[in-house]
């Protein structure tokens, strides 16, 4: 259901907009809820009923595509569309272990995000988001083997701070925690799993920050 009532539009007046809008009327929506032609003409004009029935509120929100509080039913926790943003998965990996070679990168489909949400977590543009999924063990239990992550492409994102991001290193692609290193101009490759190897005192120019991992998603059984 993609809309939903004016500011401050109480249900009656909703009512009213929607049919008109629609090229129904109200005869035929009262039928179509099983009650008499004059039925919803009252409704709207004597304010009788005091409010809608459930079950009629229900029927008619679903004909009429709205939400079922544009027509006096309780707020609705579903963000509306314009609410909602997408941002795209991408066919590569990022290596949770050994370095993975890219050969390609584009985009596989989109997923869908609450705005606010995304928000919370970057201030980045949905074109500066991508998800990608991650292979291997180095970074359990962080992130495991076939976890998708959200990762923040932009500038602020690629800047390197104490993080986990997803970058290259010698044309290869992984992803590794990034801990800025006391040497002026050097960081620290940090596996968390510990049967992997950690590289100190790397070289900021020898890797190639793609962005920060700021959101994973895990599979279970």
């Amino acid at each position: 259901m993609l809309r939903r009532g004016m500011a401050d539009e109480n249900p009656r007046d909703a009512l009213r907009r929607l049919t008109k809008e629609r090229g129904a009327s109200l005869a035929k929506l009262s039928r179509l809820i099983g009650r008499n032609d004059a039925y919803l003409q009252q409704f709207v004009m004597r304010g009788s009923p005091v409010r809608l029935e459930e079950e009629d509120r229900r029927k008619l929100a679903r004909f009429l595509d709205v939400e079922e509080d544009v027509l006096g039913g309780p707020p609705s926790d579903i963000p509306r569309s314009e609410d909602m943003v997408l941002v795209r998965r991408l066919n590569i990996e990022a290596a949770a272990g050994r370095g993975r070679i890219i050969d390609d990168e584009f985009a596989v489909g989109k997923f869908r995000f609450e705005r606010s949400w995304l928000r919370q977590l970057s201030p980045a543009s949905p074109d500066e988001l991508s998800i990608i999924t991650f292979v291997g063990d180095s970074m359990a239990p962080t992130i495991n083997d076939g976890d998708d992550g959200l990762v923040d492409h932009s500038s602020a994102g690629r800047r390197v701070r104490d993080g986990i991001y997803v970058l290259r290193r010698d044309e290869s692609l992984m992803v590794k925690r990034l801990a800025v290193a006391p040497r002026a101009g050097t960081v620290t490759i940090v596996s968390d799993n510990p049967a992997y190897p950690t590289w100190p005192d790397v070289p900021v120019s020898e890797i190639d920050v793609l962005g920060r991992v700021i959101w994973a998603s895990r599979k279970f059984g």
